[in-house]
């Protein structure tokens, strides 16, 4: 059991990248976090509790938020960053990828999302954090991507419509948009290309993402916000 008053954050796609990152951020911030993702595996810190499974099914997310509740007490914050993104022409998607990234990048957030809101709404508040695209207000010729911006463009419509549906009931939601950031899921060779993306000649570093998923845990006024973190992508070209 989390100590009294010990805040408790869920992290989804949590075993690298930007979610690994964030479980450590959340940790420093004196969080419990329950962190679940496909591959992850057992940590030797009491305050994380590990959970492996496919977010895409929702019997991963009632074990998460169930194991999470039994174990700490409580869930104050969820962080959807589990996401896939398959770039190709529209015509060339296949029903599998759409099974794929509607799996992950909606359902996952889908189920989750409720569970985790019916907690918050027991202790009277919390916050839900969703992890978007810059790609979605700003689509890119070279980057031909119609199922990302079809999912983490309904994230970011329901980040909106959350916050305004639970804002007089302590809950407040936001999602954070990256540009192109440097992750395991980009090879060395394509840092090149993926920087000249971005109006600033570079790409954005997981710590980028990291602060500002905490300036918003840290932001009890900020809700609905969408808040872009792509070198300015989403300003123009």
């Amino acid at each position: 059991m989390s100590s009294q008053g010990q805040k408790v954050a869920v992290i989804t796609g949590a075993s690298q990248g930007i979610g690994a990152a964030l479980v450590d951020a959340y940790r420093k911030l004196g969080y419990a976090v329950v962190a679940t993702s496909r591959t992850i595996a057992p940590v030797n810190d009491a305050g994380v509790l590990t959970v492996q499974g496919d977010i895409a099914y929702p019997a991963t997310a009632e074990r998460v938020i169930s194991t999470g509740v039994e174990r700490f007490g409580r869930i104050d914050t969820l962080v959807n960053n589990a996401g896939v993104f398959v770039a190709k022409p529209f015509t060339d998607y296949t029903q599998d990828d759409y099974a794929t990234v509607t799996g992950v990048n909606l359902a996952g957030f889908f189920r989750i999302t409720q569970l985790a809101l019916e907690h918050m709404l027991s202790q009277g508040g919390g916050h839900i954090v969703n992890v978007t695209t810059s790609l979605v207000d700003n689509a890119d010729s070279n980057v031909p991507s119609v199922l990302a911006s079809l999912t983490k463009g309904g994230l970011q419509s329901a980040t909106k419509s959350l916050a305004i549906e639970y804002a007089t009931r302590g809950i407040r939601s936001n999602a954070v948009s990256p540009g192109v950031i440097k992750t395991p899921m980009h090879s060395e060779e394509t840092h090149e290309a993926l920087a000249a993306l971005h109006p600033v000649g570079r790409m954005g570093e997981q710590s980028d993402i990291v602060d500002a998923v905490i300036f918003l845990e840290n932001a009890p006024f900020v809700t609905g916000e969408i808040l872009h973190v792509d070198g300015g992508q989403s300003a123009g070209h």
